[in-house]
């Protein structure tokens, strides 16, 4: 029996996912499973779901070479591309380990973005924080302490299509995947939404539209709610009434005071957008129209 050598590990095969939508038809599944097998990829996990909404079929596949083999990329797609064009698919190839280039965007309320980046170093999500942006600087000092790249950008009515022509050249120089809008006060314009469509993650407190405006945890207090909850959802020119991607609740009471509920909602609002960005990043979610598939 050979003897393991101290600190030696074997190099783990490169895996891919798979993620893809089509008209459903018969043979799709079976297509799919002897393209991947023909390239000497072994299935590790496969899941689908027939949407008899649309009439859509959805499919997230994790791949890797079976022992002793290596699958070069640019095969696996072209090879997916063929098998695409027969069943009219939309897809998407990643290697499950590149992160997410992302940039995260954030106001005066740095719950959500200190949760994230304290996520992200600990490579809790499989993201790579490329710089966060603010329209107010004080959140520079946390950001700092992480070594990310803090950019301070201003918006006035005046100054919003500079504002967001300046992020969207940010998100050009930084080659950036998605943008996540952490606890971001400012209504992003239809043209940026149509253009990063899919690519613009959101949280907000779930009492929208019953409670909008300032203070919404204290309006709901004055309103006795037993409810506080959060939603992460995708951005469209439709404020707050994007694809949801997650959502949760946790109950409160009379005891509470407005305090009380602002930190249980911010708590919620963490955890909650930690799971849309993680399902996310790990190619877990796919649009289906003003829905979402999320094979979590």
């Amino acid at each position: 029996m050979g003897v393991p050598v101290w600190g030696y590990y074997p190099a783990v095969p490169t895996r891919f996912v798979l993620t893809l939508s089509c008209p459903d038809r018969p043979g799709i599944v079976a297509a799919v499973a002897s393209t991947l097998a023909n390239l000497g990829a072994n299935i590790l996990e496969s899941q689908q779901f027939d949407d008899p909404r649309t009439g859509r079929f959805f499919m997230r596949v994790l791949v890797e070479p079976v022992a002793g083999e290596t699958i070069e990329q640019a095969d696996l797609h072209g090879a997916v591309a063929a098998v695409g064009k027969r069943f009219d698919m939309d897809f998407q190839l990643r290697r499950a380990d590149a992160p997410y280039r992302t940039i995260l965007m954030v106001s005066k309320f740095g719950h959500c973005l200190n949760d994230l980046l304290f996520r992200w170093r600990n490579s809790g999500i499989n993201m790579d924080v490329a710089a966060v942006v603010s329209n107010h600087p004080d959140l520079e000092p946390l950001v700092a302490s992480y070594g990310v790249a803090y950019y301070h950008i201003p918006v006035t009515p005046d100054t919003k299509s500079e504002a967001e022509s300046r992020l969207l050249s940010l998100v050009d120089e930084l080659d950036v995947d998605l943008v996540v809008l952490a606890r971001y006060m400012q209504i992003l314009s239809d043209e940026l939404t149509a253009r990063m469509s899919g690519r613009i993650i959101n949280i907000h407190h779930s009492f929208l539209p019953s409670f909008k405006g300032a203070k919404p945890y204290h309006q709901a207090y004055e309103r006795g709610v037993k409810l506080v909850g959060a939603t992460a959802h995708y951005v469209t020119a439709d404020l707050d009434e994007g694809p949801i991607i997650e959502q949760d609740a946790i109950r409160v009471d009379h005891r509470m005071t407005p305090e009380d509920l602002v930190r249980a909602g911010e708590e919620c609002e963490e955890r909650v957008l930690a799971h849309a960005l993680r399902w996310h990043c790990e190619s877990r979610v796919l649009l289906a129209g003003d829905r979402t598939v999320v094979f979590s």
